[in-house]
């Protein structure tokens, strides 16, 4: 995707793709208004679909926050048609969620769903956040619709992972930590 970019601000120059979105009835006690797939990790290719499809339910979107470390790259603010739409990322918001503020100061707030997660479990997890009953956190609902790994080949514990209870010096001299930097810091 080709984009412009002046002074912080990124204008898309190709038209934005209908999101994989699937929304609340108005907030009433769910703890999430509805859940997005975005297709990747690229906010630019991502988000304009995004901000017109929640300006269709809500009205002008003048900022979103997202987590800093999920995206590919970041920006200020995001041309949307004839809106300005600021962004804010945060080392501290949950890669799971996005939130979203109207002009008339709603607070939207979005569960994510991985991009590279499996179709059904996507579908599971955007209905389950747009659920009105629900009274899940995003990463909760993650976890629920995740298929569980496969179990281990052997049933032992693995020796570096296990922390000691008097300070973590036998796994942490296991996996190769320099032993006099911990003593300099006691």
């Amino acid at each position: 995707m080709s984009v412009i970019r002046e002074r912080g601000t990124v204008t898309p120059t190709s038209a934005p793709t209908a999101p994989r979105l699937v929304l609340a009835v108005p907030r009433t006690q769910g703890m999430l208004d509805g859940g997005w797939w975005p297709r990747s990790w690229d906010p630019v290719a991502e988000l304009p679909g995004l901000v017109l499809a929640l300006a269709e339910r809500h009205g002008r979107i003048r900022h979103i926050m997202l987590n800093i470390h999920a995206w590919d790259s970041r920006f200020r603010r995001l041309a949307v048609g004839p809106d300005l739409v600021r962004l804010g990322w945060f080392d501290t918001l949950d890669p799971a969620v996005l939130v979203a503020t109207t002009g008339g100061d709603l607070q939207v707030d979005l569960l994510i769903v991985p991009p590279a997660t499996e179709a059904a479990a996507a579908e599971r997890a955007m209905a389950a956040a747009a659920d009105p009953t629900n009274v899940r956190r995003a990463p909760d609902i993650l976890n629920a619709v995740r298929v569980p790994p496969a179990p281990a080949s052997s049933n032992r514990a693995d020796p570096c992972a296990v922390w000691d209870n008097e300070g973590g010096r036998d796994g942490v001299a296991a996996r190769g930590r320099d032993p006099r930097a911990d003593a300099r810091r006691d």
